[in-house]
């Protein structure tokens, strides 16, 4: 199955083939390319109920994430035992919301989709900061550089100067 990319808005224009080619590199890069995700792109409405319903934060976001493997070790590999368990799990992409934010920035969106998709998989990966003191005293440090690494990485094999999200 692989990545499979949906857009369920209609309110900014989303190259899936690139995103989803995008992908493919930030899996074999973490390691990852074995197991299968979704990322799912959304409007402003939907990403904000989705965070409302799970985060109780009643806003739009750039990303959440929904990981398979729940009580995943922060940069851990989930060892799957069944092809069914090779599912790293879901990452919606608030598409409209990234798209204002880049606005504001004056960053590339795509580029930018492929940075907020990367920070998605480290939560699927086991990084987590539900709360400031989370992300301060031990998120931050770890997901910086393990988002600095990855990044790296996907710059050294396209050619592209992407930054994480954490530096912004």
């Amino acid at each position: 199955m692989g990545v499979i990319v949906r857009n369920l808005q209609n309110v900014v224009p989303v190259r899936r083939a690139r995103l989803r080619r995008d992908v493919e590199i930030l899996r074999h890069i973490f390691g990852v390319q074995k197991f299968d995700m979704g990322i799912i792109c959304v409007d402003n409405r939907k990403i904000q109920r989705i965070n409302h319903t799970y985060r109780r934060r009643n806003q739009p976001t750039d990303v959440l994430s929904f990981p398979f493997y729940e009580d995943l070790r922060p940069g851990k590999v989930p060892c799957a035992l069944q092809r069914d368990e090779y599912n790293l799990g879901d990452i919606f992409l608030g598409v409209e919301y990234v798209m204002q934010q880049c606005k504001e920035t004056k960053q590339d969106l795509h580029q930018t989709l492929t940075v907020v998709t990367a920070h998605g998989i480290c939560h699927l990966l086991g990084y987590r900061h539900e709360t400031e003191e989370e992300w301060n005293e031990f998120c931050f440090p770890q997901m910086q550089q393990k988002e600095s690494y990855i990044l790296s990485e996907f710059n050294r094999l396209t050619g592209s100067h992407l930054e994480p999200l954490t530096k912004r």
